[in-house]
């Protein structure tokens, strides 16, 4: 990983960017004064003390007192693990309450345009951010199709997450696939007729959220739409009630 994915993986745990990079020195100095610290971060010598002070009374460093001055040296990675989880689990904690700051009355519907192959990933990515269950139109085949790791990476994340999905698909061969899996991934897939319904993008709704990714022939075909509206994902729940409703009957016969 580079220098600048270290930097914010250790800034996960609360850390800021002086103080990060102050953590990584240390990890290559071990014990050592704070001029050491200075000289590896560039931090003039007073600057890099105050951090390493303070990071002393969160319990980041810890600091050994010798006749010839004072050393500071980081604690080890696992423990600051445990602090950025700490940090992910409080933050998930606050979800609803962040969640209904962001719906006032005064929150006006928001649409965000996403292109090319990594613009639909960030779709993707946002879904696993719902508080709700997906409800999901989908063509199983085309998504792999761009999407090779898609179970091993986008299904195995929503299922760590416990994002249940209740999707509508075309009866098909990849279709029949993923319904076969449906009990270990969260999810539950009602087939429709492939030749009836033969969907080329594909339309998740959660939260007051409807994200749209859009399939082409090529990747410069892609892109991916966000809209962000109470009214409209409500409708849109409603549309996928009816729609289900009928695959239900399908599945019957």
């Amino acid at each position: 990983m580079s220098k600048t994915g270290l930097l914010q993986t250790v800034r996960a745990a609360g850390l800021d960017e002086k103080e990060a990079e102050l953590y990584l020195a240390g990890l290559r100095l071990g014990a050592a004064p704070a001029a050491a610290y200075a000289a590896a971060t560039g931090f003039n010598r007073v600057t890099a003390y105050n951090y390493l002070e303070a990071l002393t009374r969160r319990a980041i460093f810890t600091v050994e007192r010798l006749s010839r001055g004072r050393q500071y040296a980081p604690v080890q990675p696992d423990a600051l693990a445990l602090e950025a989880r700490k940090n992910a689990d409080a933050f998930h904690r606050a979800l609803p309450e962040l969640r209904s700051m962001q719906r006032g009355a005064h929150r006006q519907p928001h649409v965000r345009f996403y292109a090319g192959w990594e613009g639909v990933r960030r779709v993707y990515e946002d879904t696993l951010t719902a508080g709700s269950d997906i409800l999901n139109f989908a063509n199983s085949a085309t998504i792999r199709r761009f999407w090779p790791t898609y179970d091993e990476e986008y299904v195995a994340e929503r299922v760590k997450r416990k994002i249940q999905l209740r999707g509508i698909a075309p009866d098909d061969e990849a279709g029949r696939a993923v319904h076969g899996q449906d009990r270990k991934t969260l999810r539950e897939i009602r087939l429709v007729p492939a030749h009836d319904f033969d969907f080329n993008n594909e339309i998740s709704i959660y939260d007051d959220k409807v994200a749209i990714s859009s399939f082409g022939e090529t990747e410069a075909d892609l892109f991916g739409v966000i809209i962000e509206s109470r009214e409209v994902a409500e409708t849109q729940r409603q549309i996928f009630a009816m729609a289900w409703r009928y695959a239900g009957k399908q599945r019957k016969r």
